[in-house]
Order: C-alpha cells, then sequence, then structure tokens
C-alpha cells in the first residue's frame, strides 16, 4: 500500500471558485465587516484585503485584532453558496481514484462549505479527511500551525505528503515543512520553493497518470 498522501486546496484548485464565488464571498465578507466594525464600504472592503495579504485569511485578523467569532462569521460569509455555483468536471473524480495512496482535502473554508462544494463536485467519497479551517484550529493556510495540526491528525511525515494549491504563501509554508509542491496556476514564472506546476489539476492525466508514476515526475516542470 502507498504511504504517499495527496492533499488537495479546494477553492481555485478542484474546481473554479474565481468565477462565481470568491466575488460573491468577498462581498459577504465586507458586509459582514461593515455590520460588525460599523465601517463604510469602502472601509471595510480595504480592512478585509489588508487582513487577507497579512494573514492569508481575512478571519484571522478579524479574530485577533476585533474578537470576531469565527463561528458565526464562517457562518453569515458562506450562507450564499447555492449549487449551480459549484462547476463540476466527470474526470475530475476518474483522476482522483486512480492516485495511489490517501486523498485530504486542506481548506481554509468552514467544514459545511467545503463538504457541500465536494458533494456537488461528486468526489466527496474520494477523500479520507477533510480538514476545514475549523481542524485547524482557526489557524489558516499559511500558518505552519494548521500544517503540523494536519500531520498529526493524518499520522504521517510531511515527506509523504505532496500539496495541490494556488497560493503560493501556502506552498512557500509546505515545501519548509518538506511536502512536494504543486502549484495550480496559468502563470509561467515558477518560485523556487514551488517543484511542479500545473494550469489546472485534471492536468495530471497527462502528466504522472499517462507515465503509470505513482508520483509526478521529478526533475521537470509539469504542464
Amino acid at each position: 500500500m502507498s504511504r504517499r498522501v495527496w492533499i488537495f486546496d479546494l477553492d481555485d484548485t478542484l474546481h473554479n471558485a474565481s468565477a462565481q464565488i470568491f466575488p460573491t464571498m468577498n462581498q459577504s465578507m465586507t458586509r459582514y465587516i461593515m455590520d460588525f466594525l460599523a465601517l463604510e464600504e469602502l472601509a471595510a472592503h480595504q480592512l478585509r484585503q489588508y487582513y487577507w495579504q497579512l494573514y492569508g485569511a481575512t478571519l484571522k485578523g478579524l479574530m485577533r485584532h476585533h474578537g470576531v467569532n469565527p463561528h458565526h462569521f464562517l457562518a453569515e460569509t458562506h450562507a450564499f453558496l447555492t449549487d449551480d455555483m459549484v462547476q463540476a468536471t466527470k474526470q475530475l473524480r476518474q483522476l482522483l481514484q486512480k492516485l495511489p495512496g490517501r486523498k485530504c482535502v486542506f481548506t481554509n473554508a468552514p467544514r459545511s462549505y467545503a463538504l457541500r462544494v465536494l458533494e456537488v463536485l461528486g468526489i466527496l467519497d474520494c477523500f479520507t479527511l477533510v480538514f476545514s479551517v475549523e481542524s485547524s484550529g482557526f489557524h489558516a493556510k499559511p500558518s505552519v500551525r494548521g500544517f503540523r495540526k494536519l500531520l498529526r491528525q493524518l499520522h504521517c511525515r510531511a515527506t509523504d505528503c505532496t500539496l495541490f494549491e494556488d497560493s503560493l504563501p501556502a506552498l512557500m509554508t509546505a515545501r519548509r515543512l518538506g511536502m512536494r509542491t504543486v502549484w495550480i496556476s496559468r502563470r509561467l514564472h515558477k518560485p523556487n520553493f514551488v517543484q511542479y506546476r500545473l494550469p489546472h489539476v485534471l492536468a495530471l492525466t497527462h502528466s504522472a497518470l499517462k507515465k503509470g508514476a505513482s508520483c509526478i515526475p521529478a526533475g521537470g516542470e509539469c504542464g
């Protein structure tokens, strides 16, 4: 049995969240900040972006500096999701089923949102673990504490893991811990801490899987 653990980010890695979900989510978070802190829309928008850039997650800044209840924030800002906002592809399930070893989702999203998206995508049963922001103790990526909590729950070493992720700060943390790093991006320049780049996760069908490999081929860039 393979010791390999494949760790997948959710939004903009396993599905396209930028098309409909992220714009709506950003509006929802801005509205929450407006109501909670009594700010005008522009000020709330700027504060949301500032915390996202500083901490990798708006929630972390709101918790640290304003005492926001994380459960309430997540419930209120993710209530907008409808099934038709999730863009599913049949090939994704086939790809995941062919990967040897355990598969895990590691997301900064709340658990209820993650489970619903995975159900709509038709791939929930492909994963042995869905590790949400609640699972990390609200130490969202790229925090090393969240990664270490994930490794403890998986009972594995970082060197056994390959992370597929669209966020460069999260990939940097993963690489420092010893994980293999796969950047899901159409950008051509690949930072040194990123080992492989794929334009989308389905590109794996044209690299590792077609070559019959149990991991992404070493010595070159995919995609």
